[in-house]
């Protein structure tokens, strides 16, 4: 049996998991890496601390995901297909790492922010 995500250091496992095959992805890595040019030691404790923020509460998250993304679609446009490619990977590497109702929330929380983003980000591609 896996663990449950319930500490800080289950967050920046998850976080560091992910991107490192963010990174490496054909699909969404070359977002990351050339067009946004990450600096991911700026950028990963971010997501530290908004996965903390959103699963277990236990710390505050300062930023604005929907304006980071639409600084990225200005630059490329996003798709469905980006998003599912980072869906698949976010699920794919929970499912290898951990289970239990925090990793379904991790989940969830993951599919409803792809809804949004796509919503929103369509409505600017559009109009």
């Amino acid at each position: 049996m896996k663990p449950d995500i319930s500490t800080a250091n289950d967050i920046k496992r998850l976080v560091d998991t992910f991107y490192a095959q963010v990174q490496s992805d054909m699909i969404i890595g070359p977002i990351f890496n050339t067009v946004m040019g990450v600096n991911w030691d700026v950028h990963l404790p971010k997501m530290y601390s908004f996965w903390e923020f959103a699963l277990l509460g236990t710390t505050i998250f300062k930023g604005n995901p929907m304006k980071a993304h639409k600084t990225i679609n200005a630059k490329v446009s996003l798709t469905s297909v980006h998003f599912e490619r980072w869906i698949s990977l976010w699920n794919s590497t929970i499912d290898n790492l951990f289970e239990g109702e925090v990793a379904q929330k991790a989940k969830d929380r993951a599919e409803l922010m792809k809804i949004t983003m796509l919503i929103k980000l369509n409505q600017i591609n559009q109009g």
